[in-house]
């Protein structure tokens, strides 16, 4: 996160920095804690969401990088992000 103080940017970060492993680590966290038996879904762009894509039942490139779009099972391209619940209609 970007530090800020006084209303102004202070140019040093806050917090650690979120990797891959980190974004498929908490993402397994909450699916265990949210999810149960329901089926988890993943959204991503990078690949950096990579990780986390793998870890879902349902993965979504959305807008997203060649790679990331061959590998998700579902791809969003021309549509906004509300276009997932499609997926599920």
């Amino acid at each position: 996160m970007l530090d800020v103080a006084n209303d102004r940017l202070t140019g040093t970060i806050r917090g650690d920095i979120v990797d891959a492993d980190a974004k498929a680590a908490c993402f397994s966290v909450l699916a265990r804690q949210y999810a149960d038996d329901a089926v988890t879904v993943a959204i991503g762009d990078g690949a950096n969401d990579l990780p986390m894509l793998a870890a879902a039942d349902v993965s979504v490139a959305y807008h997203a990088k060649p790679r990331v779009h061959a590998e998700a099972m579902h791809a969003i391209d021309h549509c906004g992000l509300d276009s997932v619940l499609n997926l599920f209609a």
